[in-house]
């Protein structure tokens, strides 16, 4: 009795839920999803890598004016005091509170920065159908590798709930890069929710070859 198994070169797991799939070539401007939790797991979209790297350079941009403008300003009993991202990264730069300093200023603003720049190094030829770069496919899997450790959201969460239990205390002025940095949460998710893995990394072999 023979057993017949699909060759590993040809089975695609779920980066959701881990679920095996067999890969096929797919009609133009198609997608295939995760028979188990329905997440994109192929897509044939010319367009797809360039909408990627259109948030990619979005989010790159409003990165930067989230740590160039005032986050916030605090009114009290006649005293004003505007904060900034970089500002709140400094309060915890004295004494024994300087690594939390340096493991905030990475989470929620280099690694962003780095993870977003991988990917426009990565994928900015495939939008020209021009050969990748040197080292795309490192630069590619680094973003990837960094996706987990990248907390923009995470802190505008908790500054959200922060500013909620102040404003009863002070006068809150949300600073315009208050939502720049919310808007690099929201097209952070976008980006992340649209990028198909499987057909980039075909497409920088491909390329490549």
């Amino acid at each position: 009795m023979s057993i017949h198994t699909t060759p590993l070169d040809d089975l695609v797991a779920c980066p959701q839920c881990d679920t095996l799939h067999t890969a096929h070539s797919l009609p133009e401007n198609s997608q295939a999803h995760c028979q188990r939790c329905g997440i994109v797991l192929m897509t044939s979209q010319p367009s797809a890598i360039a909408r990627v790297i259109s948030l990619a350079l979005t989010a790159f941009v409003m990165m930067i004016a989230a740590i160039s403008f005032p986050f916030l300003t605090l009114d009290a009993g006649g005293l004003q005091n505007a904060t900034s991202v970089l500002d709140a990264v400094m309060a915890f730069k004295d004494g024994y509170a300087f690594p939390l300093a340096v493991a905030v200023a990475f989470f929620i603003i280099v690694i962003p920065l780095i993870r977003l720049s991988a990917l426009i190094y990565a994928l900015g030829p495939l939008v020209r159908e021009a050969k990748p770069r040197q080292g795309a496919r490192q630069a590619f899997a680094l973003a990837e590798k960094l996706r987990p450790w990248s907390m923009a959201e995470i802190f505008i969460v908790g500054v959200t709930v922060a500013l909620i239990k102040v404003a009863g205390l002070a006068a809150v002025t949300i600073g315009p890069a208050f939502w720049a940095f919310a808007g690099v949460v929201v097209i952070t998710v976008l980006k992340d929710q649209l990028i198909c893995r499987y057909s980039i990394w075909e497409e920088l072999d491909k390329a490549s070859a």
